[in-house]
């Protein structure tokens, strides 16, 4: 009987991939050992050249004693037997001494455990919400929900992520999306906004509830609050003729500078804990 792939998270980028197996000790994707690799090899590179200077000045002060004449048995120099040929003197250097490279250590540790380990024995009856650095630290007291950060993570890659799971026929009683503050930077707003649409159409064909999260307000500059403003007028009226639900966080953080922490974009612990309590109420109250 054919192997069933299973969803994983790797623990080092946090993305989605499907694996026929995991070590107790977690899964690490391809494109993640291969970073791995190379920056020991670097650090190798490094170790060398690092050997070749030291040989290279070591090279040189043989030189300007010979050329002072000062070569002789007491010399300080590391000489073993030097030959006496007329007015030449032959030095053989000791050999090179054994170099030790370093190696990267790999911190192996499953902070997020593949969502078939999700706390349910049926898939289908649990909640997902995944979305960008802003729902990092969301708690959602709901039974059975499952929060998925992915650190400046745009809507392409909500998109791909849902697509492993979508691979692995994963179902869910209902997913919450919350991005857009990554995709408000390119400055392509008709991008950002297709984009959006395509997130949410793969997520109805894995959910009959789909919930969209909107933007927290920002306090770094006009342009980007501009942005995220335009963005959450736009929300609203979609997901209404869309038949999405539509958790309107701007109202609650509007004007409140001490949800957000300092770099005016990430919510504070109280931030946090708002945004977690509008999350929870919406999917608590959202039509299944």
């Amino acid at each position: 009987m054919a192997s069933i792939p299973i969803v994983v998270t790797c623990t080092s980028c946090h993305m989605f991939s499907l694996a026929f197996s995991v070590s107790g000790e977690g899964f690490t994707c391809d494109k993640c050992r291969e970073v791995v690799r190379l920056t020991e090899k670097i650090l190798e590179l490094e170790s060398r050249i690092q050997s070749l200077f030291e040989d290279s000045k070591s090279v040189r002060t043989v030189e300007n004693i010979l050329d002072a004449g000062n070569v002789s048995a007491h010399s300080s120099v590391p000489v073993e037997n030097p030959l006496q040929l007329g007015n030449f003197v032959t030095v053989r250097r000791h050999s090179r001494r054994t170099k030790h490279h370093s190696t990267v250590p790999i911190k192996v540790s499953n902070r997020f455990a593949p969502l078939s380990d999700a706390p349910t024995e049926k898939p289908a009856e649990s909640a997902l919400v995944i979305g960008d650095s802003i729902v990092r630290n969301v708690n959602i007291e709901a039974p059975a929900t499952i929060v998925k950060c992915l650190p400046g993570a745009r809507a392409p890659d909500i998109k791909s992520n849902l697509n492993v799971l979508a691979k692995a026929n994963r179902k869910f009683s209902k997913i919450v999306i919350h991005v857009g503050t990554n995709d408000v930077r390119l400055r392509q707003s008709e991008i950002t906004k297709d984009n959006i649409k395509e997130v949410c159409e793969l997520a109805k064909t894995m959910s009959d509830t789909v919930i969209f999260s909107g933007p927290l307000t920002a306090f770094r500059g006009d342009e980007i609050y501009s942005r995220l403003s335009s963005l959450n007028g736009w929300l609203s009226e979609w997901c209404l003729q869309n038949n999405i639900d539509f958790i309107n966080n701007w109202k609650s953080f509007e004007g409140r500078p001490d949800l957000l922490k300092r770099d005016g974009l990430h919510p504070s612990w109280d931030g946090v804990s708002l945004l977690s309590r509008n999350l929870a109420h919406s999917l608590n109250n959202a039509k299944v």
